[in-house]
């Protein structure tokens, strides 16, 4: 939890509740379904949680926006987001059944009403929203093609609306036929852990 108040020590005291509670709940719930790596859940902190919140260094949501996890996994990086942006909208979507089971837990107990989780694929959703959020869960190109058309019109935040993709390693090939629509921001300017020196975050506008 420590780590969490290193980069944002204005958290309110609910937030930081949340956070310490949601650390517990990832413990308990990794030990019946995993959803993180046996080796990596000592460091849920850094590696999950705070990795997640790295967004929220490039960009502060507004009231009201409207935000899709796609292939959550566990509920990263939208349940972290979630209770950081209390006023943001979060649907939250995975295939695996079982993991949706756990988030739905989750936010269950940290009672995030402003978290909806369901199993299903990015193409089978209807509606639009302002952001498209996403830890690496494939190619880039290949997940673009997967939320294309799926981001609204309207424009209520500083930054465009579009996709802000959580990638490690080097695609600077993957990006190249995005141009100047593809922006990327290094996480080691907003984090000093070794855990972060490759890590970046990739904004596309749609």
């Amino acid at each position: 939890m420590d780590i969490i108040l290193k980069y944002f020590p204005d958290l309110n005291p609910v937030q930081r509740e949340k956070f310490e509670y949601m650390g517990r709940l990832y413990t308990e719930w990794n030990e019946k379904i995993n959803v993180v790596s046996r080796k990596d859940i000592h460091s849920l902190f850094e590696k999950h949680i705070l990795h997640s919140l790295a967004i929220a260094k490039v960009i502060s949501f507004k009231k009201g926006t409207s935000i899709l996890d796609v292939g959550t996994g566990g509920g990263f990086p939208g349940i972290p987001l979630a209770v950081l942006f209390p006023e943001v909208e979060f649907h939250l979507v995975d295939s695996i059944g079982k993991k949706i089971k756990v988030v739905n837990a989750v936010a269950d107990a940290l009672e995030l009403k402003n978290v909806l989780s369901e199993q299903k694929r990015a193409e089978e959703l209807k509606q639009n929203f302002d952001f498209i959020i996403s830890r690496a869960v494939t190619a880039f190109p290949k997940f673009v093609s997967w939320v294309k058309g799926k981001t609204k019109h309207d424009q209520k935040n500083a930054m465009p609306n579009g996709i802000l993709y959580l990638k490690g390693g080097d695609f600077a090939e993957e990006i190249k036929p995005f141009g100047k629509r593809a922006s990327v921001y290094p996480i080691s300017e907003y984090f000093e852990e070794e855990f972060f020196e490759t890590k970046k975050i990739i904004h596309l506008s749609l």
